[in-house]
Parts: C-alpha cells; structure tokens; sequence
C-alpha cells in the first residue's frame, strides 16, 4: 500500500515539472511595431511579416506600423522588396500578453549584367543599312529638305479635324458641361492667361475677318 502512494506522488512530481519545463504555447501575444531602414531610419512600407512555418502574419502599412497576434517561441520572418530577409525569435519566458518591436531591415543590393540595345540585330545589319544610308550632300540639298517639313507641316495645320480629334474634342466638351453641372463656368473676361493668348493671337495676325 505504501509503495502504490509513493509511485503516485512520483508520478505527480514528474508530470508538475514537466509541464513547468515546456514552454506556454497556448500563450498568445499581441505582437507589434514598426520595421525600419538600418542605414537611414526611416520607415520600410508594405513589409511582408510571416510567422515561419505556418501561413499567418501581415503587412506593413505605409508607416512600417504591423501588428498581429503570436505565440512566445515563435520565428517571425521580415521580407520586403530591396531588402535581406531577417528573423526575429520571440522570448519564450514573456510574462506578459504583449510585446513591441523596432526591426531593423538591411538592405539587399542587387547588380545585374549590363544589358545593351541596338536598333539591329547584328553588326552585319548594321553595316548593310549605313551603306544604304541616303545623306545629303550639300547645304542645299539639306535645305530643300527642311523647308519640304516645314511646308508640308503648314499645309497640315490647315487640313480639317480628323473623325477622331473631332471625336476627342466633342467628349471634352461633354466632359466640361458635366464637371460645371449646377454652377457657373469660369469666366475669362477676367482671365489673364485668355487675354495674354488673345494680345498675342492678334499681333500674329491670326484673328481675320471671314
């Protein structure tokens, strides 16, 4: 009889100090800070914050300011674009339900190979087509040249709207009606960037009688 109580009582004092030595997972933690540049301080927005092994955490607003509801023990991961991901381990032996964070994020440069562009795929592309290249001779022949854009240029500005710049304008004026719906449209009688273009449009010659 006296044996079977004392292997009770050993029993008893070994499951006490075995719970005592395993961590209280069941503790959750409200966990929170900011996530900060190491080098200059400031704030690293929209940081992904993960706790490792499982799919639970947040992000960073655009402060840096994150909050969320852990367990002591855990392994939370801080990963963002340009910069290292780094772990913090949260204390197990917390005796309180929060705990804040300044994390400190180095940052992850990058150097990628160079990368050059050419209007040709190869060099024999190239040659071919500065061979055929049709430069002009002489100041004459450049000045013929530049004269036919400009001539052809004043010859647009007199062609009528395309259906499409006619379309274009008719929905701007639509636009405007809509935005000046129920008030009074500006008036650029006491405009003075109107009357700078007005001055400005009469000295040019471009105000005729049709």
């Amino acid at each position: 009889m006296y044996k079977f109580r004392y292997l009770v009582v050993a029993l008893l004092l070994l499951t006490v100090s075995f719970s005592n030595a395993q961590p209280k997972r069941h503790q959750l933690v409200s966990f929170s800070g900011i996530a900060l540049e190491k080098q200059s301080l400031q704030p690293v927005p929209f940081t992904a914050i993960i706790i490792k092994g499982t799919s639970h955490g947040t992000i960073c607003d655009y402060s840096g300011y994150y909050s969320f509801v852990a367990q002591p023990g855990d392994t939370i991961e801080f990963s963002a674009i340009g910069y290292r991901m780094s772990p913090y381990f949260i204390p197990d032996t917390l005796s309180t339900d929060r705990y804040s964070l300044i994390h400190l994020m180095d940052k992850d440069t990058a150097n990628l190979k160079e990368v050059k562009i050419y209007p040709w795929p190869s060099k024999e592309s190239f040659v071919e087509a500065f061979k055929r290249l049709d430069l002009p001779d002489n100041d004459m022949d450049r000045a013929k040249r530049n004269l036919a854009l400009a001539q052809r240029k004043a010859q647009m500005e007199g062609f009528p709207i395309d259906p499409q710049s006619s379309f274009m304008n008719s929905m701007q004026q639509e636009n405007n009606k809509l935005y000046y719906a129920g008030q009074y449209p500006p008036n650029n009688l006491l405009n003075p960037i109107a009357w700078a273009q007005f001055i400005q449009a009469w000295k040019a010659g471009e105000l005729k009688v049709q």
